[in-house]
């Protein structure tokens, strides 16, 4: 079973000093319609990871220094590519269960819905 927090857990993450990666997997246009505004946020969309491999990762994320909380829209993404840097060697990695939509239900529906 791969780790994961919840949008809940997310949220209070969010509003600490903690230093982490929010990994953003879905498409660019995706992100038009909802978006968690935050310093620690870095996008790596899914197609780009699939064709590209870990160099389409951003340079904060190889590092492996900081935990990587990973988001899409509603889980499924984000637990493909949880287990995929699993097998990649990294440690800390962490689906967020329920992706964006969750948060937006659950914590802050201004983030936007689709």
């Amino acid at each position: 079973m791969l780790p994961e927090i919840t949008v809940t857990e997310l949220a209070e993450k969010l509003k600490s000093d903690e230093k982490f990666i929010l990994l953003d997997v879905r498409e660019l246009a995706e992100l038009d319609y909802a978006k968690i505004e935050d310093s620690r946020l870095e996008v790596a969309p899914m197609s780009r990871l699939a064709s590209e491999g870990p160099s389409a990762l951003p340079e904060s994320v190889k590092s492996h220094e900081v935990p990587v909380y990973i988001i899409c829209h509603h889980g499924s993404r984000s637990m493909q590519v949880t287990g995929w840097l699993a097998q990649q060697g990294y440690k800390n990695v962490s689906n967020v269960s329920g992706g964006i939509d969750a948060y937006a239900r659950e914590v802050d529906s201004s983030v936007g819905f689709y």
